[in-house]
């Protein structure tokens, strides 16, 4: 019970990231948004570590580096800019029912990296999963919420994290999570700003009380309070914790419905249970093997 109370608020938290996302691409280009945010989000985690908290984490060296810039590149640059941009074509439901379908694409590349055959659970599991995401997203194309063009940019980003997430189980750091976390998101910023630059039309850019609200959201709950969140969780039970990944896309239709007011329909409902019970099927070896121990 004593994880109850965090997991439903770091769902809550990391959930809401779609819908924040989706009101900063309204005021600003979509790279911009990401670049302000991880340049500021990288910043903070950083002078805490070695500010606040001087002495007691180290700096990166030798390969680290090289290893932090793979992670970031996957991690920070390349998946959550993809998310943002595809934010910009996609509704913020869709973007947190993706996120929710990560351990699916995990569970496939750790497969295919480990190489070894896929389960018929894991691969029920994933056709599921993509099913519901297929099922959820099909009226929202046809009434303008969704562009194939956005969905596919979405699709490379989930590849890209799912990626990120089983090179960095391979890897045995030696440096402090947060601060692998503010390297990674910082330099993901560095890895992006020159896109940023080129990309960005500022004349259609507004940094005004919304844009700002977005940015202090997607900085402080979703990369902050949400991830310490979660490490706290994983701590716990790494099997358990990823079970309350099931409840964003919930979470993330209910905010994008009542925030947002993007429809919700029999498909949403029907493709979120899909999703929900391919998570299941693709991981049930594991929540049972957690059980018993």
């Amino acid at each position: 019970m004593r994880n109850v109370l965090p997991g439903v608020l770091f769902a809550m938290l990391w959930a809401s990231a779609s819908v924040a996302t989706k009101v900063g691409v309204a005021h600003a280009h979509p790279l911009l948004l990401a670049n302000i945010r991880f340049l500021i989000a990288g910043g903070l985690m950083l002078a805490f570590c070695y500010g606040w908290q001087r002495g007691k984490n180290a700096f990166p060296r030798g390969a680290e580096w090289r290893q932090l810039l793979l992670f970031s590149l996957l991690n920070t640059t390349i998946y959550l800019g993809a998310f943002v941009l595809a934010l910009k074509e996609v509704s913020a439901g869709i973007g947190s029912l993706s996120t929710a379908t990560n351990p699916l694409f995990i569970t496939l590349l750790s497969a295919a990296w480990l190489r070894r055959p896929v389960k018929w659970g894991e691969g029920l599991g994933i056709m599921l999963g993509l099913a519901g995401v297929g099922l959820a997203t099909y009226p929202l194309l046809e009434n303008s919420f969704a562009t194939t063009r956005g969905l596919l940019i979405l699709l490379a980003g989930m590849v890209s994290v799912s990626a990120a997430t089983v090179y960095y189980a391979q890897v045995k750091w030696q440096l402090a999570t947060l601060v692998i976390n503010g390297w990674q998101v910082l330099l993901g910023g560095l890895c992006l700003l020159p896109f940023t630059l080129y990309f960005t039309d500022y004349t259609h850019t507004h940094f005004d009380v919304a844009f700002w609200e977005a940015v202090f959201w997607l900085i402080v709950p979703v990369s902050i309070i949400s991830l310490q969140l979660w490490f706290y969780l994983v701590k716990q039970d790494a099997v358990r914790a990823s079970l309350w990944l099931f409840l964003c896309p919930i979470f993330g239709f209910g905010y994008s419905y009542t925030l947002l007011h993007e429809p919700i329909t029999w498909h949403t409902f029907a493709g979120t249970a899909l999703v929900i019970m391919g998570l299941y099927l693709a991981q049930r070896k594991k929540f049972k093997k957690s059980r018993i121990e």
